[in-house]
């Protein structure tokens, strides 16, 4: 039986602890959480209008990156009242219901600690799928299929990250856990509107980590669909970092 749920996962930075760029020196890793009637109903029509609106076909393939430094075919974007006008549709996708739960990892502090035989990406995944999963515990769905899509990152390390997840599934403490998720990969290029929300949500993460204090409209926006604490607070909630 179907939870009602899909989670969409994304990742920004590398996890490589061997050469760790000084500009961005976390790993964040994003899951987004829609209903699918939201996500069918509402979600992808938005992004599918903003495509044709803006490039008039549906072909492209929202990337950060590429946006945020008006890459093609993103060069639209320099004039700056278009850009003005596509960030403010991209905004009005947050104003939708869904989800967003993260863990950032802090590389340097994280490779001190743990050294450098630890893949931060597999930390990151299994404090992600517990967050995930008492989400949907708190509404009700546990123990029902909730599919989490990945983009795909190569033949051996989508392997690993299979491994990875089969191996939190079969230790894990958390009752109910295993039988709540099941795990796919996808290409980028299948152009899912979920993985390039969830592409979008996750570099304004490390930006607000690494530069708390910097304007951060993305921050708020991703801030607004993130749980909290009773008290309001994120940590723990619908951010992890760690350390």
């Amino acid at each position: 039986m179907s939870s009602g749920y899909v989670v969409y996962v994304d990742e920004s930075g590398d996890h490589s602890l061997t050469s760790i760029n000084a500009d961005f020196p976390v790993f964040v890793l994003a899951f987004c959480v829609f209903r699918i009637d939201v996500y069918v109903d509402r979600v992808v029509p938005l992004m599918q209008r903003i495509k044709f609106d803006f490039f008039n076909h549906d072909m492209v393939v929202f990337h950060e990156r590429e946006i945020r430094k008006s890459l093609p075919p993103f060069d639209v974007l320099l004039r700056s009242d278009v850009r003005q006008r596509f960030m403010s549709r991209i905004d009005s996708v947050f104003d939708e219901r869904f989800g967003v739960i993260a863990t950032a990892i802090r590389k340097l502090e994280f490779k001190e600690r743990v050294g450098a035989d630890i893949s931060p990406y597999h930390v990151a995944l299994e404090y992600g799928l517990e967050r995930v999963f008492l989400q949907l515990q708190q509404r009700g769905v546990a123990r029902q299929e909730t599919v989490l899509v990945f983009e795909s990152r190569g033949k051996r390390e989508d392997r690993e990250l299979e491994d990875e997840f089969d191996r939190i599934m079969a230790t894990t403490k958390m009752r109910g856990m295993p039988e709540s998720f099941r795990f796919t990969i996808a290409s980028k290029q299948t152009n899912s509107s979920g993985l390039q929300i969830a592409d979008l949500v996750a570099r304004p993460i490390g930006t607000h980590l690494l530069h708390p204090k910097q304007p951060n409209r993305a921050w708020e926006r991703v801030l607004e669909r993130m749980p909290k604490s009773p008290a309001g607070d994120v940590r723990g909630w619908g951010l992890k970092v760690y350390p």
